[in-house]
């Protein structure tokens, strides 16, 4: 029996159908949304949350930041960026301390958080003593305060994360119009 002879079974199937047809058309239209800022923005994850106090006064923890990745703007010192370092999953948020250009053209720079004492040369790679542009996942372009603390609180509680992700898929397949 198909998707259409499911129509034809009476209008409790139908609706049963059609909730989750409106629940997956919700979670694609979720993920085209964020691929096309992707695109839009040159980045990889053009929103992340503030995860620690390390950017204190300027950044509070759970600030929502937007970000920006276009490769042929250079990196200014006093921009805020975010990078990953390789071993690493969470992207790290500071600011750019100092800019060190070579002969050949690279561009390598050096962050700090701050609020931190010293620069972030112990958080990098072993041996790595600079970021290059590739380390970097994007630049801070604006912020909202505290809408990621939700992130945040779910992070530290996983199973609260399943519990609403259940509700909110529960609710949309049995709400009726």
């Amino acid at each position: 029996m198909g998707l259409l002879d499911a129509f034809s079974l009476g209008p409790n199937k139908r609706d049963t159908v059609l909730q989750f047809l409106n629940f997956a058309m919700i979670v694609a239209s979720a993920l085209m949304i964020w691929k096309g800022l992707m695109v839009y923005t040159g980045s990889e994850s053009p929103i992340v949350v503030v995860l620690s106090g390390s950017m204190l006064p300027g950044l509070q923890r759970g600030d929502l930041l937007f970000l920006t990745n276009d490769a042929t703007d250079p990196i200014r010192v006093g921009e805020i960026v975010v990078f990953k370092i390789s071993g690493r999953d969470i992207p790290i948020v500071h600011r750019v301390l100092k800019v060190h250009e070579s002969l050949d053209g690279t561009v390598k720079f050096l962050t700090k958080g701050d609020n931190n004492t010293i620069d972030d040369r112990g958080l990098y790679a072993q041996g790595q003593l600079w970021l290059k542009q590739e380390d970097v996942v994007g630049r801070a372009r604006g912020f909202i305060p505290y809408v990621g603390m939700l992130t945040i609180i779910m992070n530290a509680y996983p199973q609260l994360k399943f519990v609403l992700l259940g509700v909110l898929g529960l609710v949309v397949i049995f709400h009726k119009d």
